[in-house]
């Protein structure tokens, strides 16, 4: 199982290169200013570390509990990062809807277009971290 200190490098990595990559796109994409959008990206990123932290500590509590491998295959990695951004939708969308301004419709469309970004994003970068940085145990088998 992944150490404090790694679950920390991995949340910061993370959201580092997303807030690199999601703030201009999104100005772009829903004509926005360049600053309402990096402080709806960055309070997202905020609000998607903790939630990172806590939701990948407890999801590797439930495999151990279940008496499964911490190893994440394809399939659980894509339900992994689904039930990640259910979370996220959940959390962001009335912060989204106050700060801009926009309708519970928008808020949503907005939301759901960054997830489907987010989604993806995670699956290669968890695939890409986990190469990096593998666990111990995955070197013996």
């Amino acid at each position: 199982m992944r150490r404090p200190l790694d679950r920390i490098r991995h949340a910061i990595l993370f959201e580092a290169i997303a807030l690199t990559l999601v703030t201009p796109a999104t100005a772009w994409i829903f004509g926005i200013a360049m600053h309402d959008s990096f402080v709806v990206i960055a309070v997202g990123a905020t609000v998607a570390m903790v939630w990172n932290y806590v939701y990948n500590l407890a999801f590797d509590h439930a495999l151990v509990r279940l008496g499964l491998p911490l190893y994440k295959t394809l399939p659980l990695r894509i339900g992994h990062a689904i039930l990640f951004e259910c979370g996220l939708i959940l959390a962001l969308v009335p912060f989204f809807k106050l700060w801009l301004g926009i309708g519970a419709a928008e808020a949503i469309v907005m939301n759901l277009g960054l997830s489907a970004f987010y989604t993806g994003y995670a699956l290669a970068f968890n695939w890409g971290y986990d190469r990096l940085f593998p666990l111990p145990e995955w070197r013996e088998g």
